[in-house]
């Protein structure tokens, strides 16, 4: 009878351990690009299964639908998304809350030309020219208005989605100038196949600020509590474990389907550690600025909107 009992109770004691799980739904921006791993290598890594806390990822075209998922509610959170873009969206009125920074600087965004191109700098593009970024509201958009405002850029912004489409356009000669991240590229830099003419941190102003960060639908914020706690707690955890543990890098290499060597001199040169902290949004008041100046907002926010906006949990 007591065994009976028992294989009674064995079931019903998984069922309360499966419903104990919180699931949280993820649109990223560029889902493949390593600083976008957090919430997928992690979570194939278990640092959100430690929390009871399953994922569900999904990749968009760039910042401008992943905003838009988030603000649906199809998405709870939203990864890879440029700062100036979710500050419109939330000067708007849209759900829209940030609750980690995700990279800081610009030094892994590239703009680059078919080796063949008689384009070497930004300053040869005319205005017969097109110059790609991802999506509306997305960090190279941002770039690219501030590559048109600052540094007197001429070419046509144009936006066309991912970085493989991308450079399908450019080798193609739809495109002028494409955009990319590492590792994506890398290959093709190195054999010779394009050339990289500029770099987001051309832009002096943007080096040091928070570029993209992830953010959540503040009505999901409020709903699941502890499962966001711990979606921030698993996030940390993957940053620092994506830098510490070869076997990361192994990982992400299989996933890719792109040799580890490449990832290592990507990471090097482009994607540091110090540019995926997670504790502050850096220079917040130079983004802000920017955000004015490059007509993504119309007057700066407040304070008080600022505290209401910005939520990110202390470590």
């Amino acid at each position: 009878m007591n065994r009976f009992i028992l294989g009674l109770l064995a079931p019903l004691a998984f069922m309360q351990a499966a419903s104990a799980q919180d699931t949280l739904k993820i649109a990223i921006g560029q889902i493949n690009n390593w600083e976008n791993q957090p919430p997928t290598l992690g979570q194939d890594a278990g640092f959100y299964k430690k929390y009871n806390l399953i994922l569900e990822n999904f990749g968009t075209a760039g910042a401008g639908e992943t905003i838009q998922a988030v603000i649906s509610g199809s998405a709870d959170l939203g990864g890879g998304v440029g700062v100036g873009g979710v500050m419109r969206a939330y000067s708007k009125g849209a759900p829209v809350r940030i609750i980690l920074p995700s990279y800081t600087g610009t030094n892994d965004l590239y703009w680059y030309v078919k080796a063949d191109s008689p384009i070497k700098s930004l300053k040869d593009a005319t205005d017969k020219n097109t110059v790609a970024y991802s999506t509306n509201g997305s960090s190279s958009n941002n770039i690219v208005v501030a590559f048109v405002e600052e540094l007197g850029l001429k070419a046509k912004p144009t936006a066309t989605g991912g970085m493989p489409g991308t450079l399908t356009s450019v080798m193609s000669n739809q495109i002028d100038i494409g955009w990319g991240s590492p590792p994506f590229g890398v290959r093709e830099i190195n054999e010779g196949k394009i050339r990289v003419i500029a770099r987001g941190s051309d832009i002096p102003s943007l080096r040091g600020q928070t570029v993209r960060v992830i953010i959540a639908n503040s009505d999901a914020l409020a709903k699941k509590k502890d499962a966001m706690a711990n979606f921030v707690k698993g996030f940390r955890e993957s940053v620092n474990w994506m830098y510490a543990d070869p076997k990361a890098i192994e990982m992400y290499a299989k996933k890719i389907n792109t040799d580890e060597a490449i990832i290592r001199q990507s990471i090097t040169q482009y994607q540091t550690k110090e540019a995926l902290q997670t504790d502050e949004m850096k220079d917040l008041t130079a983004a802000m600025n920017d955000a004015v100046k490059l007509k993504f907002l119309d007057k700066p926010l407040t304070a008080e909107q600022f505290k209401e906006f910005i939520v990110i949990p202390p470590k």
